[in-house]
């Protein structure tokens, strides 16, 4: 049985470290593991706006917390995004203000992340990296 070139890496890679043996993989489905029914979902889904609360390019992801205009949710948790759901030249940082849309969690859909993440206003005085760039 031929084993793809990049899942031997990767297996290999597990396979070398007892602290990564027991990895698990994660249960947020990416832009890259989105079946097509989530797609479709998302593109369905209502935009919103919210503000970046944090974010790490090293570690991949983040957290969004999503603007109320009637403020009746102001405890709301923050949203989750992975680094392959923002689109746009520059890196997101904290203070800058976003568009997104959000989808379930599977299996339990219990929890919304956020997707097809926008920036729409970078925050001032902070730096800007952009992709391309270490």
């Amino acid at each position: 049985m031929d084993i793809p070139q990049s899942q031997a890496v990767n297996n290999a890679i597990l396979a070398g470290s007892p602290r990564n043996r027991f990895l698990v993989p994660s249960p947020i489905p990416t832009r890259r593991t989105r079946t097509l029914s989530q797609s479709d979902s998302a593109k369905k889904s209502e935009v919103y706006n919210g503000i970046v609360k944090a974010f790490c390019r090293q570690k991949g992801h983040g957290f969004i917390q999503e603007l109320q205009e009637d403020d009746v949710h102001p405890n709301q948790e923050p949203l989750f995004v992975h680094i392959s759901d923002i689109d746009g030249e520059y890196v997101p940082k904290e203070g800058d203000h976003v568009s997104f849309k959000k989808i379930l969690i599977p299996p339990k859909k219990e929890k919304y992340h956020a997707v097809h993440v926008v920036i729409t206003h970078l925050e001032e005085g902070v730096s800007h990296e952009k992709w391309d760039s270490q």
